[in-house]
């Protein structure tokens, strides 16, 4: 052991013998070269303290005392609706709102080599997700003139260096120079059932994601926040990859959670009807005077049943993790007197990791270690008031999240032709459908030609569309 690498695991070595992660320091005198080096690399980037505390069980989310009760919600018929979309597009126009989106993920479940955002996602021309995204963002700055739109991407350690090559790749999609920034997710090293970090190889960690709130700690970290605040940014809208429905600068919503007395404009979120009581997507709550998400595992079988008086579920507001999210609320929650002010979630699962005693590498069968991570949907009750707005599933949520059946790239390319025909029949086109309703073709509408129906009455549209026929407008 040379007399720098001695140094150093004789400094880090107090620090993980008081976190009880002492067989790590007999590990590093076992090891030499450049694994121990590499291993010494990544334990220093680890907060020990923060670890030891959520083993202890400090820091771990708990569900909040009272009854559950359905939010509030509003929605596009609310008498205000008029005045909060002037709102939300003055925001646009005075250039106070970022786009973010949470793209750490890889496709592997899809089939697909590759980060998410670069899964070719549209009906007929086959857009990567990144590109719709990109497309919208041109598309708004085209209609409400306010300048470049600051785009931040959140990327993982896995993907970042993939989701960045192919956006240089594509030229950045049309998008100007420095217009989009990104920052890298968190993540946090898996415990075995005792506590003790587990390693991947001899000379890493194994390490996860530290799950979609760290999205807020990574802007913070980044310093993507500061950035924000000196840029006039005021409010961020936030969004997830896998969904090309998505309506990411929406300024309705942006309206509603910014400038409507029952919003704080601290945090808001969009809500879908569930299509059933058994469809797995957080459901939107009150409790204790606060709006929160409860996941569907966490939700009592029974109220997740119950109906209303008009033959409804009761807890229909299905959270699809779009949410509007100020600036200011973020640095709050990111640099509290307390540190990060999202609680922790435990997750026991299955992770290959080395036998220490052998040096051997284990595939487990069945779940042997606790991964920690945050959910961003668990800032809401922080907000003093937070706002759930409803929209349409057929307008706004399509996700690719599965190789076949719901939510799979078939069934979000049929949506995303549904919305289209739906648009093109409010402007008068004949398109044609099958007996039962379904749309007989193709469609694809891009967003630079449309971000919603009514912006159609400006476009040059055909009489007709025919059945089996792939059309793009």
């Amino acid at each position: 052991m040379t007399t720098s690498t001695h140094d150093r695991l004789a400094s880090l070595a107090p620090a993980l013998d008081a976190a009880g992660q002492s067989h790590l320091v007999k590990w590093c005198e076992a090891i030499d070269g450049e694994s121990r080096d590499r291993l010494l690399d990544e334990l220093v980037s680890v907060d020990l303290d923060l670890l030891a505390g959520l083993v202890r069980g400090e820091g771990l989310h708990e569900e909040a005392s009272g009854d559950l009760e359905p939010p509030e919600t509003v929605d596009a018929s609310d008498p205000a609706a008029l005045e909060r979309r002037t709102a939300g597009e003055a925001l646009l126009r005075e250039g106070k709102v970022a786009a973010f989106t949470v793209a750490g993920g890889q496709g592997t479940r899809l089939g697909w080599n590759g980060p998410k955002g670069t899964f070719p996602a549209t009906p007929v021309t086959g857009r990567p997700l990144f590109r719709v995204f990109a497309e919208q963002i041109l598309a708004t700055e085209q209609r409400f003139g306010g300048g470049p739109i600051a785009w931040y991407v959140m990327t993982s350690p896995a993907n970042d260096a993939a989701t960045q090559s192919f956006f240089r790749d594509n030229n950045d999609f049309g998008l100007a120079a420095g217009q989009i920034r990104f920052i890298v997710q968190g993540t946090m090293p898996s415990v075995d059932d005792a506590g003790r970090i587990l390693l991947a190889a001899k000379d890493r960690v194994a390490l996860n994601p530290d799950g979609h709130g760290g999205s807020i700690r990574a802007l913070h970290e980044s310093g993507a926040l500061a950035e924000m605040r000196s840029s006039g940014v005021e409010q961020i809208s936030y969004f997830q990859v896998d969904n090309p429905l998505v309506r990411i600068l929406d300024p309705l919503f942006l309206g509603f959670h910014a400038a409507d007395p029952r919003s704080s404009g601290e945090m808001s979120g969009k809500m879908v009807p569930k299509r059933n009581s058994g469809e797995k997507v957080g459901v939107f709550c009150r409790r204790g005077g606060r709006t929160g998400v409860v996941e569907y595992s966490d939700l009592p079988a029974d109220l997740a049943e119950s109906i209303d008086g008009d033959r409804r579920l009761r807890f229909r507001a299905g959270n699809i993790a779009v949410h509007a999210i100020s600036v200011a609320f973020a640095e709050r929650l990111a640099s509290g007197e307390r540190g990060f002010g999202l609680p922790f979630h435990r997750a026991h699962k299955k992770v290959p990791h080395l036998d220490l005693a052998t040096g051997s590498p284990v595939d487990p069968t069945a779940p042997n270690a606790i991964k920690f991570e945050t959910f961003v949907f668990d800032a809401m009750p922080l907000a003093e008031r937070a706002l759930v707005m409803e929209t349409s599933r057929g307008e706004e949520f399509a996700p690719i999240k599965n190789a076949e059946g719901e939510d799979s790239p078939a069934s979000s390319r049929e949506a995303q032709s549904e919305r289209a025909a739906a648009w093109l029949e409010t402007r008068g086109v004949k398109v044609a459908r099958h007996p039962d309703g379904r749309v007989a073709a193709t469609i694809e509408i891009q967003p630079r030609t449309a971000l919603c129906a009514a912006d159609l009455a400006t476009q040059a549209l055909p009489d007709r569309i025919d059945p089996g026929s792939e059309v793009v407008i």
